[in-house]
């Protein structure tokens, strides 16, 4: 079966693309502030958004907008301003009118999610573990969970986005994925098309769950932000205007090997207390050796928020160490603010005080202190994230 590329939602020039991927980020959202937004006139603004009216892309809501929390702060008293006379009418996307799959293939699971146009889950995410790792088995029963609970959806979903641990090119092709034992080109898109009949596009996990906190979440409206994930690997990725900065090579792992503790354990490649000793493996290795016997990161993490007294010693370590992590990234990349995420995310709770000195520690104490946020993890959010790379290419 031969897939067509992703139809777009409607043709138009850049400007129009432009304007309503404003809009489903900030959206309800007043013309003016678009305007200011995005460097318009009033009147190119209102015929571009008088198209994508006409289109059923946007529509009208009487009254001023209702979140200007997720506006930047200048455009934020610009709109105020302008709340005289007249009532503002708030424009947004929507997102009713198209629905997406979202799914993040994790070690030898799989979660899948509906969303609407605004990556609002439209049914509780299903995870599965992979029968089989071969790439044709995985796509089969990606496949078959998507037609199962795309049954009762309306409208049908007009795309899929698929987000995996690895290296993806030209958003069709897995080139690298360890945790899958893939080490080779696999055309993951295409297979995906053949077996669903769908559009797919495939994306870096760690990139889709930065794209998503910057049209959709804790990201929305920051010029540059990162995020960093830590659990079965340590992960990092930068923001710069709401689009992971594009390096052919951050999907490798860069970050894995980082110096942040000098008398911290060795990684299987020598390196002592580099930023592996953050990933779960290393944990359960270095609990072990504090209590004794032989343990399970599960194991440590129950006792950990259990508060055993050896595994809030390891947890006072490991926030130590992300800190350490944290400064050293924002010292050179400067984002305005650091999320949290990955499987073992949880862990930053226990102890946000000995992230704090980490950051310290390796930070110019006259430096603005670093904002940080440690999101709830959940698979669903990784799901929704390759959803949101999906939206975004349906939008243009």
């Amino acid at each position: 079966m031969s897939i067509q590329p992703t139809p777009q939602w409607f043709t138009g020039s850049e400007y129009t693309h432009k304007v309503a991927q404003a809009i489903a980020q900030y959206g309800p959202i007043a013309r003016t502030t678009l305007a200011q937004m995005l460097g318009l006139s009033q009147g190119a603004l209102s015929r571009i958004t008088s198209d994508l009216i006409y289109a059923n892309v946007i529509e009208e809501m009487p009254g001023s907008p209702s979140d200007d929390s997720k506006l930047p702060a200048d455009l934020v008293v610009q709109e105020n301003s302008h709340r005289r006379g007249r009532p503002q009418t708030a424009l947004r996307l929507r997102a009713e009118e198209r629905t997406f799959i979202g799914v993040n293939i994790h070690g030898s699971g799989v979660s899948l999610t509906i969303t609407d146009a605004l990556c609002k889950p439209l049914i509780d995410c299903v995870t599965e573990h992979l029968d089989s790792l071969e790439p044709r088995a995985v796509a089969q029963q990606i496949a078959r969970i998507a037609e199962r609970c795309s049954r009762d959806i309306e409208p049908s979903p007009v795309s899929m986005g698929l987000s995996v641990g690895g290296h993806a090119e030209e958003d069709r092709y897995v080139t690298f994925a360890p945790f899958l034992h893939w080490d080779g080109i696999v055309d993951l898109a295409g297979m995906m098309e053949e077996e669903s009949g769908l559009p797919c596009a495939i994306f870096n996990d760690l990139d889709s769950l930065l794209f998503h906190e910057g049209w959709f979440g804790a990201g929305v409206g920051l010029p540059r932000f990162a995020v960093i994930t830590i659990g079965s690997g340590v992960g990092y990725s930068l923001s710069e205007n709401g689009t992971p900065v594009n390096y052919p090579d951050k999907s490798y792992g860069l970050i894995g090997h980082i110096p942040i503790d000098p008398d911290g354990p060795r990684c299987f490649a020598g390196h002592a207390g580099c930023s592996q000793c953050l990933t779960n493996d290393s944990l359960a290795e270095e609990y072990s050796g504090m209590i004794g016997r032989q343990a399970t990161f599960d194991e440590f993490a129950a006792d950990a928020v259990a508060g055993g007294a050896q595994a809030r010693q390891l947890v006072n370590k490991i926030c130590f160490r992300l800190g350490t992590l944290i400064a050293i990234m924002a010292n050179f990349a400067m984002p305005e603010k650091v999320i949290i995420s990955g499987e073992s995310s949880f862990i930053a709770n226990l102890n946000k005080e000995s992230i704090r000195s980490g950051i310290n520690w390796y930070r110019a104490s006259q430096a603005s202190k670093i904002n940080f946020q440690i999101l709830d993890f959940d698979w669903s959010d990784w799901a929704e994230a390759a959803a949101a790379r999906a939206i975004a290419r349906y939008i243009g």
